[in-house]
This record gives C-alpha cells, structure tokens and sequence, in this order.
C-alpha cells in the first residue's frame, strides 16, 4: 500500500525547485519551501509568481485556481519546518558537499519514515544517502526543467533503495502528471547522459569556429526538428550547470567527450552563465529574459555591400534518386531552368514522373496551383548526356554516395562545363575536397547538403574546403535563399554539423542500451518526453537505416579518431544480422504487417 502523501517539502528555490514547488501545489500537495535567506525565499516566490501568472495569461490556469495554488505554499528559511512533511525533495545546486549537508540536516529533522529524494541530473544519489541514517529510504526524483511542463521524471534507485520506496516514488511522479522512468544510479543518468555528451560537441565546434552559433542552432532545429538549438539550449540550462554536470559525468566514465570544452569554463568564469546572468553564447535583453538581442557576434545584414556571387539562372542536376529529384522539383519550383542527367532514357522518365507526383500531391494538399504545378514542368528537361549541361550556371552532383562514383562525375564536369560554373555536391559524409581535386577547378566546388525530403527540409549544408572560393560560397548560400531555404556554414569535415553531433548521440544510446542501462522504450521516452526530440534515438535509428547509421559513425570514427566515436558493437552486430531497421522490418524494433 502506497504512503499517504499530503505535505512535501522543498529545499532550493532556485529555477528547479521553485518549479518543482508549483508542481506539487498545483496537484492540491500543500508545500513547505525552504531556501537559506530571505532574499532566496524572495526569488523562489518571484519565479512561482512569474510562471503561474504567464499559465493564467496562457489559459492554463484560472486565477482562482492560481491563488489556491500559490496559498499552498508556505515559504521558510528554516529546515526545522520541514518536520511535518511527509515526503522532501532537494533541489540545491550541484555540489556535493552542499547535498551531502542538507541531506544530514534533512535526516536529523523528519521522522524517520519519510522519503528524502534529490532532484541532482549528475551526482551519485548512493553517495548523497550515505549522508543519512536512512540510505534506504533516499532516491533521485530528477525533474527537467521547466518543470511545470516538462512530463519526464528520472526515478532513480541506488542499490539499498527500498522496492516500496521507488515505488511509492513513480506513484507519486503519475500523481503529478508526470511520466516516470526508474533508472539505476549513474553519472547523468538517461537523459543527460546522452543529451550534454551533445551539447558539449557543439561547444567544441563553436570553440574551433567551425560554424557559427547561429549556424549550429539553426541546423540542428531545421535538420532535426529539435525545439531549440544546442547552444540556446545551454543557456537555458546555465553554462556552470552544464560543467558541473559534464565534469561529474567525465570523472565516472573517463569519456574524453564528457570532458567540458575549456571554453565552458572561460566563459563561466568571466560570469557569462547564459540567460540567468543576461549573457552566455548569446546576449539577452536582461537576466533570466528569453528574448535575444543583437551583439557584437550577430550576424549582420544591413549597412554592408552585398557579397559578391555569380549568376546563376540555369542548373543542371546530376542522378535520379530521392535527393535528386526532390532538389529538381525545388529549383524548378522556384523559377529556375533545371537540366535532370540521368544514365539512361527509362531513369530519366521514372524521374520526371517522381517530380510529377510530388507536384501533384502539393496541389491537392493546396500547397500548389495548378498553373505553378505546369510552369515547373516546364522548366526541366531531362537528358543522358553530360554535354548538355555544358551551359548550367551551377550543377549539383546527387548521385550515390560511393565516393569513387562521386569523383567520376566531378571529373566529367570539369570537362564539360563552362569556366565560372558552381559545381556541387550533395554528400552527407564524404569529403567534399575529394570532389574538387578531381577537377582543375577546386575553387569553384563546393558541398550543399540539402536535407531529405528536399522540397520539405529547410536547411542545406553549404560546405566549404580549403580550396573553395569566397564567391562559390557566398553564391550557394543566395541560391539557397532564393530556394527559401536556411543555409548554414561549415567547414569540410566528417558529418558538417548535424550528422556530426546526432550521431555520436545515436551511438551513445546504442551504448546506453547495450549495457541494459535501460530499455530502447525508456530511453526513447526519456528523450522525448524530457527533452523535446521529436523521435527517440532508436525510432530514429530504425527510420535513418542501421546500415546507414553505422556507415555514418565509421566515417566519423576514422576522421577524429575519438574512441568515442567507435560506432557500437551492438550496431555492427544488428546490420551484420540484416536487422537494418524499418526498410527490413526488423531493427531495434520489429516491424510486422
């Protein structure tokens, strides 16, 4: 039988606990807070006030409702008050030693059957219960923030918590609305396990300016759906939180990637904290705002000539695949000539009818008009000969992706096109500057990674090499714009952006799960539901393709030669197995008719 729970306690009220406290006096919990001077019992107030009455404006809360919920809550600076309580969760920042003291504090004050719970996202829950003469009887509750909407709770259990402890914990989690995993007692646990083993990547890739933060956000929002960007992302979570936790999660796995990028801690060090502070990677018009305001890193757009590009009014495509006809259908759509070379005669009409299709579901979805539909048909012609795109302005290679396949086609183009004409390749994976050597012009090759399905996806991947010019570079991005399309820069290396940083988290998973750390459901639950993912890493593994996925981590495996990086034996051992994913109907899941 479940314990009876009616008064919780709260200790920190910084942005988590002070979440954690509207949580439970909103599910008709009455609430003792308890931060260390008045001045935190202050803020605590200030966030609960600020979240709930945006909830009233939002419609997700009536004011009466809000006035009970905040009368709920009784504020204290003193933990003697939290005698009463019947169940206390710790919410004070990640510090051990800090834990460790209020732990034993909380321990010399309730009875001696009350659950203690630690809301850490790192630090080792079976050290924080040692503090205690009732190890027993402590347990992770790790909420995400924001709380009061976030639905995962991290359950986590040490290996001398009691069965009916975790388990009057997950009731409690349902209670509240909240979607509860039981997990063991690990640096980073599910969630954050995987998800700042990410965020950390992108710091580093910022930190080398291999692409711009603006860049780095807009591809992984537009290339994977993510709700925010890695590096907004951490100026939500705190750039000091994110060390700590990195830090905690490095000295338990000894991971190289878990160790934090030193420029985490300059900037922590020069107070820049993210949006607490109004200042992390990017600037905020105050603190703990969301709103972004311009500074001396935004991009500008106005009061500069316009760079240089090269016309472009005619564009040959090279293959008939997905990729392929899908970038067709986009720059036809988009007012301009396109030249489809296809191998044979029979390609080229299975390709035009592929075009044809898609056009025609856009104007019975009323995406399209019947007169675009016919003007677009219009504007592309298909031919077998590579001569024909002797007079293309730009051309874009989409063939498959076997780099020896690749380098032929480049080296075909240098012959036949004219001087000054783009060529482009849409690799994901392989290096762009192999293309260009097999030309005579390396300074007019350049990569543009359109993202599938092309005439869905926003974002394209310019690529550059150390070879390519400034021109080439400048004119895709404005084609790209006139595609109405998101480009985003980066240099000539292993996975761009988004492959880069989404697959070191796949393997991760991979990792996570080959250790039966947790179930495939679990982890995809925990991602979803505690950080926004559109998909869980082995849904999205299943639909990517194992032979593909693994295709993709060897290739970033063998270009940084991080053991990291090393794709999973599980993975290897799933492709070997021709489990492949849902194209096989058998991957991490099973697919059956």
């Amino acid at each position: 039988m479940a314990r009876e729970i009616t008064t919780v306690g709260v200790v920190g009220l910084g942005t988590m606990g002070a979440g954690i406290a509207e949580v439970f006096a909103r599910n008709g919990l009455r609430v003792i807070a308890v931060e260390a001077n008045e001045k935190g019992v202050e803020r605590g107030r200030g966030h609960i006030v600020h979240s709930t009455e945006r909830a009233v404006r939002r419609g997700k809360l009536h004011e009466g409702e809000q006035r009970a919920l905040m009368d709920r809550i009784r504020y204290s600076t003193s933990m003697d008050d939290l005698a009463e309580a019947d169940f206390v969760v710790e919410a004070v920042p990640e510090r051990m030693e800090l834990k460790a003291k209020v732990f034993a504090e909380l321990d010399r004050v309730c009875r001696p059957d009350v659950v203690l719970a630690s809301n850490t996202s790192s630090l080792s829950v079976t050290e924080i219960g040692v503090h205690t003469s009732r190890p027993g009887k402590v347990v992770g509750m790790h909420f995400f923030n924001p709380a009061p909407v976030l639905k995962l709770v991290e359950v986590v259990r040490t290996v001398v918590t009691e069965p009916e402890v975790v388990d009057d914990v997950v009731e409690l989690a349902k209670r509240l609305g909240k979607v509860p995993v039981v997990i063991n007692d690990r640096a980073g646990f599910i969630a954050n396990a995987l998800l700042f083993g990410y965020l950390n990547h992108a710091v580093r890739m910022v930190e080398t300016r291999y692409a711009s933060r603006e860049d780095l956000d807009a591809a992984m929002r537009l290339g994977c759906g993510y709700p925010m960007g890695p590096l907004q992302l951490l100026d939500l979570i705190g750039l000091d939180t994110t060390y700590e936790i990195l830090d905690t999660m490095y000295h338990q796995s000894r991971n190289r990637l878990h160790a934090p990028a030193p420029l985490l801690k300059q900037m922590i060090t020069a107070g820049l904290l993210g949006r607490k502070t109004g200042r992390g990677f990017y600037t905020y018009d105050e603190p703990d705002s969301p709103v972004v305001v311009p500074d001396g890193h935004t991009p500008t757009e106005s009061g500069e000539a316009a760079p240089a590009t090269r016309p472009v009014q005619r564009v040959g495509v090279v293959g008939t695949g997905t990729m392929a006809t899908g970038i067709v259908e986009v720059f036809a759509k988009a007012g301009y000539d396109v030249v489809l070379r296809a191998r044979s005669d029979e390609k080229a009409a299975k390709a035009l009818t592929a075009v044809r299709g898609s056009l025609e579901k856009a104007v019975v979805r009323g995406k399209l008009d019947d007169a675009s539909r016919d003007a677009a048909l219009a504007r592309i012609q298909t031919t077998v000969r590579f001569d024909d795109l002797a007079d293309c302005d730009l051309v874009i290679e989409a063939v498959v992706e076997e780099l020896a396949v690749k380098k032929a086609v480049f080296e075909t183009l240098d012959e036949v096109c004219k001087p000054g004409a783009v060529l482009a390749t849409t690799t994901s994976s392989l290096p762009v500057i192999e293309c260009a050597a097999a030309t005579s012009r390396p300074g007019d090759v350049v990569g543009m990674h359109f993202f599938n399905p092309a005439p869905v996806m926003k974002l394209v991947e310019v690529v550059r090499t150390i070879a390519t010019d400034q021109d080439v570079v400048d004119t895709a991005k404005a084609v790209c714009a006139s595609l109405g399309k998101q480009p985003v820069s980066c240099g000539d290396r292993a996975g761009f952006i988004v492959n880069a940083l989404l697959f070191p988290y796949l393997n991760d998973a991979v990792r996570m799960l080959e250790a039966h750390y947790a179930s495939a459901d679990d982890i995809d639950n925990a991602m979803k539901v505690g950080c926004g993912m559109p998909m869980g890493p082995f849904e999205l593994l299943d639909v990517v393709g194992l032979d593909v996925s693994l295709a993709i981590q060897r290739t970033l495996y063998l270009e940084f030669r991080e053991a990291g990086f090393a794709p999973a034996p599980l993975l290897e051992q799933l492709v070997t197995a021709g489990r492949l994913g849902r194209k096989t109907g058998k991957g991490f899941r099973d697919y059956s008719a």
